[in-house]
């Protein structure tokens, strides 16, 4: 019979918690206005030039700033019409007190204001080969939450676990960044069949680590993770595992 795994309640409760964390962070960011000093720009559906142009906003119109993604800016009109307007349109737009408008052309400074981020990890899990696939949300420049797959092969059982994780990021400005973090989940043991058959052990697990998160180019960066692991079992004793892992990752 296939085993069912229950998400335990204190997982649920936590990313609950990001979420309203984040939105209620969001509601509270303050609005730049800038004053279109062209003949006319470009409204466009979706952060890329292969989105559509929806609108056209004229010269002397003030539009509203709302959120940058990767060199794209999304602007809302006066009138209320929401769109994508490219950063280097935007670096000829002025203030509201006549100064020119600093577009932070910057891949690095996309870096430090990264909104979602994914990648891949490889490496070593208490003597195991490991394979880790994540997923995460930034709602502060300088806290996220994560959500990882693992797999493990070991020469005497299958691992597989996942995670839910809060990050703490203390300088994403810095071009290395480190970050620390708190995750909690569930592992599946699998061990190999042998004259006695083992059945396979469902147990949750918490993890606390830090790493850095060293900037490439453009939308790229290198991770590297240690993370420390207990398992929970039914017995007696938990089980520590320690966690090496090196990857790739991208950010939009």
């Amino acid at each position: 019979m296939e085993r069912v795994i229950k998400i335990p309640a204190y997982l649920i409760a936590l990313l609950s918690f990001v979420l309203a964390f984040g939105s209620e962070l969001n509601a509270d960011e303050r609005e730049q206005q800038v004053v279109i000093v062209d003949s006319f720009i470009e409204l466009r559906s979706g952060p890329g030039r292969g989105y559509p142009v929806f609108h056209i906003e004229e010269k002397g119109e003030t539009i509203v700033l709302l959120k940058k993604k990767t060199q794209w800016f999304k602007v809302r009109t006066l009138k209320g019409k929401e769109g994508w307007v490219h950063e280097d349109t935007m670096a000829r737009t002025l203030l509201t007190d006549g100064a020119n408008f600093d577009s932070g052309n910057s891949d690095q400074e996309d870096f430090s204001n990264r909104a979602w981020e994914t990648g891949v990890l490889a490496g070593d899990f208490g003597g195991a080969t490991s394979l880790t696939l994540h997923g995460g949300w930034n709602f502060t420049n300088n806290l996220g939450a994560e959500l990882s797959v693992t797999q493990a092969l070991g020469n005497v059982a299958d691992i597989r676990f996942a995670n839910v994780s809060l990050l703490h990021q203390p300088f994403p400005e810095w071009r290395v960044s480190p970050y620390f973090k708190l995750g909690a989940g569930i592992i599946q043991t699998s061990p190999f069949t042998t004259l006695v058959q083992t059945p396979d052990r469902t147990d949750e697990i918490v993890n606390v680590g830090f790493g850095v998160k060293a900037y490439i180019s453009r939308q790229f960066f290198i991770r590297a993770e240690y993370s420390s692991h207990t398992i929970l079992t039914s017995r007696n004793d938990n089980d520590e595992v320690e966690e090496w892992k090196l990857g790739f990752s991208v950010f939009f």
